[in-house]
């Protein structure tokens, strides 16, 4: 669990205008700025970041809220992963243990200083390293193909058997507890020993480019060949990949992602010109890992091997083919052949052409189940139906279903209502997946969670070329259907997109209601102060949204001088959908008004919605009330319709 504390520690250290900056052009408007979404494909910014309050809203696609919604969005990631990666950009050390469970070990700051630490001393010693071990590192890599510029560019190291890595990190002044917790010292003998030795090593890296683990490779035939960092603090085999950080804006310029099987295979796409490359670390594909690339690519090319282990890895990968928005596509390269020996006996181009015949994952595996298998009997049929039923079962409730099982059933000649049903009967097999492990399930209260589509796969188009990607847009100039004096509110309306609160399904009069609702409450959350002397007109309304209730009283329960941001803290305390919320109004952006007439205006507005509502209630009721009740029910309309009235006199004139 994550403590309000250090959320709040958290929201404090992120400057919400410097993250959104980083892939959106923001240009000033008084004390807030304005862009181009980075969300939905837009010429006229309709994208709003509102400093004091720290919350974002795009009136085009309806979506907003604070700086943890943000980053949910944009990177993909639940509300507990998404604290943790703020915290992790801002260097901060939150305590996110389990309660009830052990006590912390290091900080993972100094987890991560340890394994930098450890980048640098392995570098060094592949480098300039005097040693006869250090020489025949260098020669492996020479005979590679990788030049002292490749082993530099990409941090490779050598774990050099005579020198002790611990006793150098532990007088940096790295504790024996930190280099354990890094995986880099370990005591499983009964001694602390290095735990690389004479290993070639491929440092791993978060996405911000931190060394966060290794790889370490045998230069010979012992065994195992390579040798990964175990799961630590910072490292997990299912969530991370290899060159990630070097990849992930190539992915998203050219809009597809190229997975691979190996280092050595990455670093050679790499230097080929295949800068979107990336390799899973010692295990299968997994749901972590795609939807990590799904942030980025609207296509995955996974590019199997193709004996036994490739195939199976490749059935592995089928069950995320509904679970992500980007399409699963698959390369087999020619007799058996890895991308660094393609690379070195075909070229570039020939794997550019391999790449343009990259075909639906789920086809390809259907294909390759039937064509390897002995169809001639009825019951080798049957065999094979099993092992179909095996690859659809993560599938069964797909709507595709109907049409994977039509790629088989004729082949096979079977039934296809009995096919679907030996489908639907056949358990799903487990699979290690990330998002158990590491809190993809976990939902901040209120559902803080993303949903995704599905989507068929797709093949990918003229191989390594993709244009159109929202994520990367970042416009060079607004337009000239833009107001030059940008910041100022866009001059053409932003188009209407779907509701952010499902708003779409209610009647006119309820949409009302709540707009001037929720106009209300963002200007109150961006001046508490300016509210106080309206508390008891607000203490009388009825609100359309209880949760609009909640947040208002919960800003006006706080005591005079109260900053903007302290307001939305205790506001989405009470109300955990406070930031979309509070979020979601264009109204004192496109006023042009002072703020105590925009003040006046708004509570004035919501009152009458809330007598209108009022109204509205007694009225339907009279037909099936008592004499009596009836009475009091007329003494109270003409009440609330004298109201009204007067509010409505009293409200500004535009």
């Amino acid at each position: 669990m994550i403590t309000d504390e250090d959320k709040e520690r958290v929201r404090q250290a992120t400057d919400l205008v410097q993250l959104v900056s980083e892939t959106v052009v923001l240009r000033p408007r008084g004390n807030d700025f304005w862009g181009c979404c980075p969300f939905h494909h837009e010429k006229s910014p309709s994208f709003h970041v509102t400093p004091s309050t720290g919350l974002w809203h795009c009136f085009g696609c309806n979506s907003g809220g604070d700086v943890f919604d943000y980053v949910m969005r944009r990177e993909g990631l639940d509300f507990l992963d998404a604290v943790r990666y703020l915290a992790d950009r801002a260097h901060i050390d939150i305590d996110d243990a389990p309660r009830g469970g052990a006590p912390r070990g290091p900080k993972r700051t100094r987890v991560i200083d340890a394994l930098e630490a450890a980048q640098s001393a392995y570098a060094l010693r592949l480098m300039r390293g005097r040693s006869d071990a250090a020489a025949e590192a260098r020669r492996y890599f020479a005979g590679r193909g990788f030049n002292s510029d490749i082993c530099s560019r990409w941090h490779l190291g050598f774990a050099d058997p005579g020198v002790s890595l611990m006793r150098e990190l532990t007088a940096q002044g790295f504790s024996r507890a930190e280099l354990e917790a890094a995986d880099l010292v370990s005591s499983r003998s009964g001694r602390a020993r290095d735990q690389f030795y004479n290993r070639v090593m491929f440092p791993i890296h978060d996405e911000q480019g931190r060394c966060i683990g290794f790889g370490g490779r045998v230069m010979g035939d012992a065994k195992p060949k390579y040798l990964n960092t175990r799961e630590t603090s910072v490292f997990h085999k299912s969530k991370h990949m290899f060159a990630f950080d070097y990849a992930k804006e190539s992915i998203a310029a050219k809009g597809y992602a190229i997975v691979t099987e190996g280092y050595m295979d990455v670093i050679s796409m790499h230097e080929a010109g295949f800068t979107n490359t990336v390799a899973a670390l010692g295990t299968a594909l997994s749901l972590e890992h795609v939807r990590t690339l799904s942030r980025f690519a609207k296509t995955i090319v996974c590019m199997f091997d193709g004996d036994a282990a490739g195939q199976h890895a490749a059935q592995a990968a089928v069950r995320f083919t509904e679970s992500t928005k980007a399409a699963l596509t698959c390369v087999v390269l020619p007799d058996n052949q890895d991308p660094d020996e393609f690379l070195k006996t075909h070229g570039s181009e020939a794997m550019s052409e391999q790449l343009r015949g990259a075909r639906p994952l789920i086809d390809f595996v259907l294909d390759k189940t039937l064509e390897t298998r002995d169809l001639s009997s009825p019951g080798l049929r049957l065999e094979v139906l099993d092992e179909v039923a095996k690859i659809l079962a993560p599938l069964k409730d797909s709507y595709l279903l109907d049409s994977y099982v039509q790629q088989v059933v004729g082949r096979l000649g079977v039934d296809a209502e009995a096919a679907k049903r030996k489908i639907r009967e056949t358990p799903v097999e487990e699979v290690e997946d990330a998002s158990t492990r590491y809190g993809a399930q976990a939902r901040y209260q209120g559902g803080r969670g993303q949903s995704r589509q599905a989507r068929p796969a797709s093949p990918v188009e003229d191989g390594p070329n993709y244009d159109e990607f929202a994520y990367d847009y970042v416009p060079e100039d607004f337009g000239s259907d833009v107001d030059p004096a940008i910041g100022a509110a866009p001059v053409k309306a932003a188009p209407a997109g779907p509701s952010t609160f499902g708003d779409d399904a209610l009647s006119t009069e309820d949409r009302t209601q709540l707009r001037a609702e929720r106009n209300l409450l963002a200007l109150l959350a961006k001046n508490p102060d300016a509210f106080r002397p309206y508390a008891d007109r607000i203490s009388t309304f009825s609100w359309a949204d209880a949760r609009h209730e909640t947040i208002a009283w919960a800003i006006l329960g706080t005591p005079e001088g109260t900053t903007p941001a302290d307001a939305v803290n205790l506001a989405t305390r009470a109300c955990p959908d406070a930031p979309r919320i509070l979020s979601a109004s264009e109204f004192d952006a496109t006023s042009g008004w002072d703020e105590s007439k925009n003040v006046e205006f708004v509570v004035g507005e919501a009152e009458i919605r809330s007598l209108d509502r009022r109204i509205a209630q007694l009225t339907s009721g009279l037909s099936s009330a008592d004499p009596e009740a009836m009475r009091a029910a007329l003494v109270e309309l003409g009440q609330l319709r004298e109201r009204r009235a007067r509010v409505r006199a009293e409200q500004p004139l535009e």
